[in-house]
């Protein structure tokens, strides 16, 4: 810092008024100022301006005992000169000369140390500082005096705010143990020991932690550290405030190891074993500590580049220019998904039309007039619709057209599922239509036709006129159509997210009714109503040759392919029984099954497996992505246990289980593979692989991926892939192995992948465990830097919040020494809150310019959006184009 800002702080330094603890700086020329506090202790602090215009600073602390060196910034040559100064000066008791050869030779070895550098308080250095002490962050109490104020009136008892109200109060809802000890703090400074305070009292308190000034926030920091306020931090109260941001910010793993971590932080800011800490070591550790800060940095040249570019949207005041912009962004971003939508609807319409036209020049529409030509109309394309819905399920054809065909280029095969859905609401119209046309237009109408009008009718409906309505339901074709209706209700229902999920707050008796596996079973209905629909195509009122009777054509070669599908499938599963080779339980109801690999048995990263097991339900299979990659000698999935069957799955593994040792990771573990006495294992069976999204990440040079919790499984596995990759690379140019992929006969794709960014976001600590060892392994092996890793654990505050200005001291600290993140246990350091996901897409940009970024995202369906909006928005104005792929979680 220049002379200006010394001179400037000349008459404070950390000090207020009413605090015991009161530091003084002068000029050389002047007198060594001391004041002595209740303790009987005394500080005492100088200003020594060399002749560079540089100040030297000497902050003493002298107690009853002994004489100790608080500070000493630009401590050289001057530093000498004052302790032969300070012997020579004259004094006036033995006790007091005693004291001061303590404080020269205690000088002499401090101005030989290097310990003391001058502290690093330049811009950039505050700067960086000020990010990690702000007590009131966006997230709490944002909206200013006003609004504390308005708490204060509604929480108040008698005028006075209670103590435990006070984080309420001033917005700090989620951590009100660390609210309490800065009320503590607070009131401590002010001499205030109830436990209530003033309205008055509260803003004073208010002033002080939204006070903008770094050190005031230091101090304040310090103050809840420091109890007694004696000016020194012991490895006590460091315990103390350990465990109190561990817990505000959920890390129940650092406060198991507070004792460590404590004396971890006394070991580096205590190196001479004084038993304590002061001020001033914890401002060098926040002005000198790398920044943590998630904003990553990019070249100044090409960013400026980027920056020159629109990456604002851009503001159009021709409403038609905008319109025009718009859709020719819509139709560049989802032309698969158009198109094969625009075909659909041609192909309905046609049907419909066609077969409206066609009953329109027929007798019966003198009598039932447009009402049976709608309900025909509608017909037509339910047997379209019946049948095509079941093409989307066959997941074997697809994940051969996918993989072997080139298809993909312009049929969305992604979509897979949400084409099953609308085809779904297509089927639902159909037989609004189609019913509601029949049973309250024609069907009256024909029951109330005049003896002429149903002459022509006889034929198809006999030469007694109908009575009644019973008359068509009991028949045939009544009947069935009722059955189907139903059936495709409840079907219809169940599948909904709400009760699929669970979501809905039903009565105990009718959520037994609801989840997945009431969604499974009655999606099985289906066999039911294809039966039906056969039988009530077949027997029809108003065609009686069989070549009319079309049904069965529509949906001859769509069931003869699924049926296929079922079969292979049966077929396949029945021989593909697994061993299982280890188990783990982690944290966050996470089960790990480690398996092996079957006899033939291929696959590509990003695909997934489903795995039925007799000991929870013969006949249920789930879905789990494989999180092992294809160079690997086993099978393995991660289960997150949301529901009955994956928790009963859970429960029937955890019982041969053990508590893991020293070295392994999880809640519980079973090494298999590796017993003598092997316990009684539950079968397995798996069916697959089938394709998914993820699997096109070898069309990309460059990744972008993005997980959310449980979300990342699939992505881990393309991690491994890329990891295995770079091994065998390293062992080709070792001369360990021959590189195989110069064979002839090798139809094997070179490597595509360049480079990879893996952001995976989770909420607990604990998830950290579940690919604990694929993230050593890539910080091990990754020498070119190929994969970058980017933790993100949202229950820390974010960056900049006091509540985790300390985790993030500590976590630099232990990163430094020993190389592991104390947060995730790995090499890989965790950031905290939530990423700036325009800052990434930033940085990625910037770093590949010119090229392709295969994003693929597996989460929860709320970052969709923003992911694929700033997929679009740089692609459409920057020189990257990034390709979002979102996984069906």
């Amino acid at each position: 810092m220049d002379t200006q800002d010394y001179k400037d702080d000349s008459l404070s330094e950390t000090g207020s008024t009413t605090s015991s603890r009161v530091g003084y700086s002068g000029p050389l020329s002047g007198p060594l100022v001391t004041t002595t506090n209740k303790k009987n202790s005394s500080r005492k602090s100088a200003r020594f301006k060399d002749q560079d215009e540089c100040y030297v600073e000497i902050t003493l602390d002298v107690r009853d005992d002994s004489v100790s060196v608080q500070n000493i910034r630009g401590g050289d040559s001057e530093t000498a000169f004052l302790a032969s100064r300070l012997e020579r000066k004259p004094s006036s008791s033995s006790a007091l000369s005693a004291r001061l050869r303590q404080v020269s030779q205690e000088l002499k070895r401090m101005a030989s140390s290097k310990r003391f550098d001058k502290v690093d308080r330049t811009k950039s250095g505050a700067a960086r500082a000020l990010k990690g002490l702000k007590f009131i962050t966006k997230n709490v109490g944002t909206e200013g005096w006003g609004e504390v104020e308005k708490r204060f009136d509604e929480l108040a008892v008698d005028g006075m705010l209670p103590k435990s109200s006070f984080g309420q109060c001033i917005g700090m809802n989620e951590s009100k143990d660390f609210a309490s000890e800065l009320f503590d703090a607070l009131a401590r400074r002010r001499g205030l020991t109830s436990s209530s305070i003033t309205k008055a009292e509260l803003r004073g308190f208010w002033e002080q932690i939204t006070d903008q000034s770094f050190d005031a926030r230091l101090e304040t920091f310090f103050d809840m550290v420091d109890k007694n306020l004696d000016g020194r931090i012991t490895e006590e109260e460091v315990k103390e405030i350990i465990a109190l941001s561990a817990s505000a910010n959920k890390l129940s793993k650092i406060q198991e190891r507070v004792e460590e971590y404590s004396a971890l932080i006394m070991e580096e800011l205590d190196p001479h074993n004084l038993g304590y800490i002061e001020l001033y070591n914890l401002e060098m550790l926040l002005l000198q500590a790398p920044s943590q800060s998630a904003n990553l940095l990019t070249d100044s040249r090409v960013l400026s580049q980027m920056l020159s570019q629109r990456l604002v949207p851009t503001k159009d005041r021709n409403p038609i220019k905008k319109c025009c912009r718009g859709l020719s962004y819509f139709v560049q971003d989802n032309w698969k998904r158009i198109w094969v939508m625009l075909l659909w609807l041609s192909i309905c319409a046609g049907l419909f039309t066609w077969k409206f036209i066609q009953y329109k020049h027929r007798a019966v529409f003198h009598v039932m007039g447009y009402c049976v030509t709608t309900a025909k109309g509608a017909a037509e394309t339910l047997k379209f619709n019946m049948a095509l819905i079941l093409l989307p399920v066959c997941r074997n054809t697809i994940t051969w057209l996918r993989s072997r065909t080139k298809l993909g280029r312009v049929v969305p095969f992604d979509d897979n599922i949400n084409f099953h859905k609308v085809i779904a609401v297509g089927i639902a119209i159909g037989v609004g239509l189609h019913a509601g046309a029949h049973l309250t237009c024609d069907f009256p109408r024909l029951l109330h036709a005049t003896d002429e009008e149903y002459e022509p009718m006889k034929p198809f409906f006999g030469d007694d006129r109908p009575d009644d309505y019973w008359w068509f339901v009991k028949g045939t074709e009544g009947w069935t159509g009722v059955v189907m209706v139903v059936l495709m209700a409840i079907s219809y229902t169940l599948a909904q997210p709400w009760f699929r999920r669970n979501r809905l707050n039903l009565p105990k008796i009718l959520k037994k009714l609801t989840g997945f596996n009431a969604f499974w079973y009655s999606h099985h209905l289906f066999v039911i109503v294809y039966v039906l629909f056969i039988i009530h195509g077949y027997f029809l009122y108003l065609s009686k040759k069989w070549y009319k009777r079309t049904t069965w054509m529509y949906l001859a070669v769509p069931v003869l392919l699924y049926a296929c599908e079922r079969l292979i499938r049966a077929f396949r599963s029945g021989y593909k029984s697994v061993r299982i080779l280890k188990v783990a339980v982690y944290p966050g109801n996470v089960l790990a099954l480690q398996m092996s690999k079957p006899q033939g048995f291929k696959y590509t990263s990003g695909q997934y497996i489903f795995v039925n097991c007799a000991a929870v339900s013969q006949f249920q299979w789930h879905p789990f992505s494989i999180t092992s990659a294809p160079g690997d000698d086993y099978l393995s999935i991660h289960i997150r246990t949301l529901g009955d069957w994956t928790s009963q799955l859970k429960a029937i593994f955890a019982k041969v289980c053990q508590p893991p040792s020293v070295d392994q990771s999880g809640l519980l573990r079973a090494d298999i593979g590796q017993a003598d006495n092997r316990p009684r294992i539950p079968k397995l069976l798996i069916d697959g692989p089938y394709g998914a999204p993820a699997q096109d990440y070898k069309d990309y040079d460059v990744l972008l991926l993005v997980g959310l919790g449980i979300g990342a499984t699939p992505l881990i596995s393309i991690i491994k892939d890329v990891l295995n990759n770079i091994k065998q690379q390293k062992e080709i140019e070792e001369g360990i192995i021959e590189d195989g992929g110069a064979t002839k006969n090798s139809k094997k794709k070179p490597f595509a992948t360049k480079r990879a960014y893996f952001y995976w976001v989770t909420r607990e600590q604990g998830s950290f465990e579940w690919f604990r060892g694929v993230m050593n392994e890539v910080a091990e092996y990754d020498q070119d830097g190929v994969i970058e890793l980017h933790n993100y654990c949202t229950s820390v505050y974010e960056e900049g919040d006091a509540r985790s200005a300390l985790i993030t001291m500590l976590q630099s600290i232990h990163h430094a020494k020993n190389g592991l993140d104390i947060v995730s246990g790995t090499r890989v350091k965790t950031h905290f809150a939530r990423p700036n996901w325009r800052t990434v897409f930033k940085h990625v940009a910037v770093k590949h310019t010119d090229e392709r970024v295969g994003v693929f995202y597996c989460g929860a369906p709320g970052l969709t959006g923003e992911l694929r909006r700033l997929s679009q928005d740089f692609s459409r104005k920057t020189t990257t184009k990034f390709d979002f792929h979102k996984e069906n979680f």
